[in-house]
């Protein structure tokens, strides 16, 4: 049996068995159980299948993923409902204003998010640099030509980072990149202190300056209306022709049909992206072009990132019931 058909048929199990207890659960996708035992039998558990929608008026806690919409119609629905403990670093799926009006507390899991996607990020960093993607297509159609002068790439050592949004995966990334002997240069809403530029070796650098400077410019900020279209037309102008974009935060921060414009121009060399401003659309477009890496979203998505996400959603759930709100990760 697979890892992952063991893991749900588990779920089943321990769903029943924990069936008929006094507060109830709800959650808007299918999650790894095992990160969840720490909740022993005080709660009920409801838990649909993969694809259904989640419909349980009696839910006091939702366990919501952070591709899955929570609207004002969903929480309405559920008139006990006094805490959504989100499934994700993000919050945007979730109607804040709402809760803020019913006094329902939103919590996120930053910690567990870190690595794995700033792992990602780096990733997806080398494997445009180094054409890996591309090469692979290639030889699998049959269409490789070996040579000394053909397959060339670019290195990322001794090159310029770019990172917009300097926080904990900001900084994870930026710890990588230090190892391959990038130089770094970020831009963030404030400076960080000096022993923190100093242990990445970074430099503090105003927005335009980054876009100008930088030979990849990563995306690893949070989304907000704020921040909507961060990159367009203007910016992604203002970049390097020899420049790569990476991003792993959210679609909404780039402008798609832009970003397409300067990919097919030659405005920027390429882009690797994890997230799309239409997701779980693709822009048929970026599906044309060579010189872009796409992935489903996955930048948190490992088993052992999985499993931790549900456990820190558990501290979250367990601190609300004991009313410890100084060990929860709050939102609102």
């Amino acid at each position: 049996m697979s890892k992952k058909s063991s893991t749900f048929a588990l779920a089943k199990v321990f769903l029943n068995y924990h069936s008929n207890r006094y507060m109830v659960i709800a959650f808007t996708t299918p999650l790894p159980i095992e990160g969840f035992r720490r909740l022993g039998g005080n709660y009920t558990m409801v838990m649909p299948a993969e694809g259904q929608i989640v419909d349980c008026p009696e839910a006091e806690i939702l366990v919501s993923t952070f591709d899955y919409r929570v609207p004002r119609e969903m929480i309405e629905s559920m008139p006990g409902l006094r805490l959504i403990a989100n499934f994700g670093a993000g919050f945007n799926n979730i109607d804040l204003d709402t809760c803020r009006e019913r006094g329902i507390r939103v919590t996120n899991t930053p910690q567990p998010v870190i690595e794995p996607t700033a792992e990602l990020a780096f990733a997806l960093m080398i494997d445009i640099a180094r054409r890996v993607s591309e090469f692979d297509r290639t030889i699998r159609a049959g269409q490789a030509v070996f040579g000394v002068m053909r397959n060339l790439s670019h290195s990322l050592y001794g090159k310029t980072l770019g990172i917009i949004g300097m926080g904990r995966i900001g900084q994870s990334l930026a710890r990588r990149a230090v190892a391959c002997g990038m130089r770094i240069i970020y831009y963030n809403r404030h400076r960080l202190p000096v022993e923190t530029e100093e242990r990445y070796q970074a430099v503090y650098t105003d927005f335009q300056t980054l876009l100008q400077d930088s030979d990849y410019v990563s995306l690893n900020l949070p989304y907000t209306p704020d921040v909507h279209h961060l990159i367009g037309k203007p910016e992604l102008g203002m970049m390097k022709r020899s420049a790569f974009l990476i991003n792993t935060a959210r679609g909404a921060h780039v402008d798609e049909a832009a970003l397409v414009e300067a990919l097919r121009n030659g405005i920027i060399a390429g882009a690797a992206l994890d997230v799309y401003e239409h997701e779980p659309a693709v822009s048929p477009e970026l599906l044309a072009l060579e010189n872009v890496v796409l992935s489903p979203h996955t930048g948190t998505g490992t088993w052992e990132g999985r499993i931790t996400m549900c456990e820190n959603v558990t501290d979250n759930i367990l601190a609300f019931a004991q009313n410890e709100t100084d060990k929860m990760n709050i939102v609102i």
